[in-house]
């Protein structure tokens, strides 16, 4: 049988259902190509009091893990919620057509915890990534600024994931090259870092100011604010 199960943010932050079944399964898989987790492997396996086994992209996509749940109980772990990623949704649809049995067991994801900033949750519009440029290699998509644009045409607010390995300082470049090419003016934006953990911080600055942080800990997400309410900006303001 197949288990896809969400570890939440933090690294005890792991369902009591969900250690169960991990205790059970006879290999235990940690999907590490998606987030830079705010913990080690090894920390996880000490919360877990099991081995664990790190899954690139091209072991998951390779669905070989399909082949072992058909003969044994296998776990894939993924940060936060467990189908965010699409690659995950490929695996229940594969597991579907190999009569595989599987369960998914749920948990917190930086969607939960944005609200922590005091925006409202059904006001982000359309959420989107933002990749690592190689500008040496011509390769730098900004097509993430299209939904930014999208969205505030509704007013919404536009909550940017951030890529795999991507500084923050670099980060913050390819966000204004990218909003001056799509003619978007950045105000004050949102930082969050490390939601959901004990070292949480949420930063509500102009790009000026954020180009003086010297460290930013991952993973970290931008937040354009769209529209914002009385409450939302009262909120804001004390942040």
């Amino acid at each position: 049988m197949l288990y896809i199960i969400g570890l939440g943010l933090n690294v005890d932050g792991i369902s009591k259902y969900g250690l169960k079944i991990v205790q059970k399964c006879k290999r235990v898989y940690l999907e590490d190509y998606t987030v830079d987790f705010p913990y080690s492997k090894e920390e996880l396996e000490h919360i877990l009091g099991k081995k664990i086994i790190s899954a690139g992209r091209e072991f998951v996509e390779s669905l070989k893990i399909i082949d072992e749940a058909k003969k044994i109980d296998v776990a894939l772990l993924v940060y936060g919620s467990p189908l965010t990623a699409t690659t995950h949704i490929s695996l229940i649809e594969e597991a579907k057509k190999s009569k595989i049995k599987y369960k998914i067991i749920y948990n917190a994801s930086v969607l939960d915890a944005v609200a922590e900033t005091g925006l409202q949750i059904y006001k982000f519009g359309k959420i989107t990534s933002m990749p690592k440029w190689d500008e040496k290699n011509n390769f730098s998509p900004d097509s993430f600024m299209e939904i930014v644009r999208e969205n505030q045409s509704i007013k919404a607010h536009s909550l940017i994931l951030i890529d795999i390995g991507l500084e923050f300082q670099d980060s913050l470049n390819q966000l204004e090259k990218a909003a001056e090419k799509h003619k978007i003016k950045l105000k004050r934006i949102l930082v969050c870092q490390t939601l959901g953990t004990k070292n949480r911080k949420i930063s509500y600055k102009s790009i000026e100011e954020l180009k003086e942080f010297e460290s930013v800990r991952k993973p970290y997400c931008i937040i354009i604010p769209g529209k914002l309410h009385f409450l939302e900006k009262e909120v804001l303001e004390n942040i």
